[in-house]
């Protein structure tokens, strides 16, 4: 997030570069203290990359970097505030610390969080108003960092639209760092008595530690070490420490000041333009844009006409730092918001609309600077009254929360037509459930049903138990991990092995074991496919797939089972794919269940399931009374016919059992493959079926499974 406090510097250097002008937006200097206008120019280089990249401008894949900047620069500003107030009076008044604070931050992030709420309420997707209330309420309460990072983790909620409110996560990081360093800071100047050096000491220890953190978790699980406060903690304690080396730093030589400031220019530079979404941040990675910005700061503290502050001091630039932090609050609602709000059928922006809605966000951005963060700010009402500028800042919290739990308690409307009849009930009861189901199929409803059971809304956030228990293992898993359900004392044993598609048949097996007895042993793992083929995850091989594909394999095994479940998604490519792909599939997949059948266990192989086109529970809740609009129509519902092709030619020639469910999601005459069947949702995303769709068409599978698992 954009650094909020002023650029009132602890280099007291008057000298070429630097000017004693207040920064738009910022508050005079204190006496004896210049203005850092190369910091204004530096914030406006960062909120500018943030910007362009959120705005899909390819040269610049790398912006994000702009983050880390203002986690130096934000560590830096403000540790100089803070050993200024030490040197004068020898404490911190918190209170005066947090009131500055709340006074800086909340007018504008508030007012930020109802605006996005109400055009979340409006345009956005009404089966994820309660997602994007809970987002604003974590922003208001500056946890939402937490609650991206355990969103990231969910396999399940991985592929779904960005948040209008992700980008308060930095917010959210900056203060809990900031709940902790100023007493840490005082602490330590009382126990060091006022010497930097000793004063420096444990947040030298602990920037490591935090830096540590970053690399292991950014191997392990990258949305924690990416919105982690504990991994990012480095990088204010990196601009908190070289605050504490001012003293030095402003007797460089011009000689060496001016150098390390254009290189620290170029780092920041080279990992904006060599960085891409790809690039496993923040990690080892974070080191460059963070030494360039400290590089910039350093040199800065001894100003020569030739360093860069020459450049970061020009008036477009400072102006523009001025305005980073509203524009760093307003941009990135606008380009997840208007877009939808201007009918753009897949909710996103090109190029030109992105650059325009970033041109309006800034003459937002102005406009909020100067009729709601200044006036606030400078009130007389506040001044040298800490105690009520807190209440205030309380006060602002306290709405944009009620904000957000109302729009969780009344969400907007979403139309519904006519009852249907309860699937599962009408397949359970049907002499002949295909018959049923087909007839269902064939006239799925036009409108989403006032019983749709469970209500959109909760389609997506409906998890089975492989999910709850932590079963279904992640990308970096290389060790199967047997979930045992059912009757575990029963002598027929099932194995569910595979991916997320195969997760997805979890509530009709665990239904059927339930119901005849069976011991159901679930083995899946993220995006790992069954085939022998070692496909591409993260512009990497996946190894980890294989590793835990054998030993899942080795396991099943030792289990004896009677029969194996097998299937996986239709995405994924080799990392060395084979001129002829069929064949290659073909032997992966024969590989796999010659392996199987090994065990003495019959092989079942499902056919991946038909996909909808985009996100069917978005588009019912934006078509619920034309649903027909939402479905899609084989065979464009077939991902990869050739992987279909490959799993048949596999199973004939290892006397496995192939069991197509297209017939189960598609009507057989038209080919339709509608996103609503009687009262129930098919897919709960771009490619899984729905806990409620699975298990209710359990009675059609059964018939399958019964002869192959037998009596």
């Amino acid at each position: 997030m954009p650094s909020s406090t002023t650029s009132t510097d602890i280099c007291t250097s008057t000298s070429a570069g630097i000017r004693t002008l207040p920064a738009s937006g910022g508050t005079a200097p204190a006496r004896g203290h210049a203005l850092r206008l190369d910091i204004q120019g530096l914030r406006a280089v960062a909120v500018g990359l943030v910007v362009l990249s959120h705005a899909g401008v390819a040269q610049v894949s790398g912006g994000y970097i702009g983050v880390d900047i203002f986690f130096v620069i934000s560590g830096f500003l403000i540790t100089a505030l803070l050993l200024r107030e030490l040197a004068a009076t020898g404490r911190v008044s918190v209170r005066s610390f947090y009131a500055r604070r709340a006074l800086r931050l909340l007018p504008a992030s508030s007012l930020v969080i109802a605006v996005t709420l109400g055009g979340a309420w409006l345009f956005l997707s009404k089966a994820r108003l309660t997602e994007y209330a809970g987002d604003a309420l974590a922003s208001a309460l500056y946890a939402v960092n937490f609650r991206l990072a355990a969103a990231g983790t969910d396999y399940l909620a991985q592929n779904s639209p960005p948040s209008p409110f992700q980008h308060f996560w930095s917010l959210a990081v900056e203060e809990q760092f900031y709940l902790v360093w100023p007493l840490l800071l005082l602490l330590t100047w009382r126990v060091a008595r006022g010497r930097r050096r000793l004063v420096a000491l444990p947040l030298a220890a602990l920037c490591p530690v935090s830096f540590a953190a970053s690399v292991l978790l950014t191997n392990a699980s990258a949305p924690w070490a990416y919105f982690g406060s504990l991994t990012r903690a480095w990088e204010l304690g990196a601009g908190a420490l070289l605050a504490l080396a001012t003293g030095r730093l402003e007797r460089l030589p011009a000689a060496l000041a001016a150098p390390l400031t254009w290189l620290g220019l170029a780092c920041v530079t080279l990992a904006a333009f060599w960085y891409d979404d790809e690039t496993p941040f923040p990690g080892y990675q974070a080191l460059l844009p963070v030494a360039g910005a400290v590089l910039v700061l350093a040199g800065g503290c001894a100003p020569t006409p030739y360093g860069a502050q020459w450049l970061l001091g020009r008036r477009p630039l400072v102006w523009l730092g001025g305005l980073s932090y509203g524009w760093y609050l307003v941009h990135w609602p606008l380009l997840v918001i208007a877009p939808a709000a201007l009918g753009r059928p897949d909710g996103t922006a090109e190029l030109p609309l992105a650059l325009g809605l970033c041109a309006v966000a800034l003459g937002l951005a102005w406009l909020t600077l100067r009729l709601v963060e200044n006036p606030v700010r400078f009130h007389r009402a506040f001044r040298k009254r800490p105690r009520r500028a807190l209440a205030f800042g309380v006060a602002l919290t306290t709405v944009a929360s009620a904000l957000s739990l109302t729009a969780t308690a009344v969400p907007p409307t979403i139309e519904v037509g006519d009852p249907a009849p309860a699937l599962a009930r009408a397949l359970s009861d049907a002499p002949a459930a295909q018959a049923r189901l087909t007839e269902f199929l064939t006239s799925s409803p036009t409108a989403l049903p006032s019983n749709l059971a469970p209500p959109l809304p909760k389609v997506k956030s409906a998890r089975s138990a492989i999910y709850r228990d932590g079963c279904h293992v992640d990308y970096a898993a290389t060790r199967a991990r047997p979930c045992v359900y059912g009757d575990p004392a029963s002598s027929r044993t099932v194995v569910l092995f595979g991916d997320s598609h195969a997760a997805q048949w979890f509530p009709a097996l665990r239904r059927l074991a339930t119901a005849r007895g069976w011991k159901l042993v679930s083995m899946t793992k993220a995006s790992c496919k069954v085939a022998d083929v070692t496909i591409v995850s993260g512009h990497k091989p996946y190894t980890a797939c294989d590793t835990w594909r054998s030993d899942a394999v080795a396991r099943i095994r030792t289990l004896r089972p009677a029969l194996v479940v097998v299937t996986s998604s239709d995405a994924g490519d080799p990392v060395r794919p084979a001129a002829d792909l069929l064949h290659q599939w073909t032997t992966g997949f024969e590989n796999t269940f010659r392996d199987l059948r090994a065990s003495g266990a019959r092989v079942a192989a499902l056919l991946d399931t038909p996909w909808p086109e985009g996100d069917p529970v978005d588009c019912a809740a934006r078509n619920s009374l034309q649903l027909h609009a939402c479905a899609n129509h084989l065979p464009s519902a077939t991902r990869d016919a050739t992987r279909g092709a490959a799993v048949r030619a596999a199973a004939a020639t290892t006397d496995a059992t192939v069991i197509d469910p297209t017939h189960w999601l598609c009507a057989p005459r038209t080919g339709i493959c509608p996103v609503v069947v009687a009262d129930t949702a098919v897919y709960r995303d771009e490619s899984h079926l729905s806990e409620a769709y699975a298990e209710a068409i359990a009675p059609v599978l059964a018939p399958s499974l019964d002869r192959l698992v037998g009596g």
